[in-house]
């Protein structure tokens, strides 16, 4: 893995949609994954049913991709930055 650290447990990113308003996305490690990365599961927060919003994949390198339907670039970006600036020690 790169030098870059990333999230390891599950968190929640404010994000802001291109329309202005803005959602909090659960962020959850897909520690089942065998990508040969990391892999974050997304989620709306703080509903009874959270909506899937896709998944974003880290790859050894330290690239990543969006893979889903529901975020435009711009949120996948923020979701991005999020995950590799957030690092929580357990």
């Amino acid at each position: 893995m790169s030098r870059q650290s990333y999230t390891i447990t599950e968190a929640k990113a404010w994000i802001r949609h291109k329309s202005g308003t803005g959602e909090i996305i659960k962020i959850i490690p897909d520690l089942e994954n065998n990508t040969g990365g990391i892999t974050y599961l997304l989620y709306t927060a703080y509903e009874k049913q959270p909506e899937y919003r896709g998944r974003i994949l880290f790859d050894a390198q330290g690239y990543w991709i969006y893979d889903g339907d529901d975020l435009a670039v711009i949120e996948q970006e923020q979701v991005a930055r999020f995950i590799i600036h957030h690092i929580e020690t357990i």
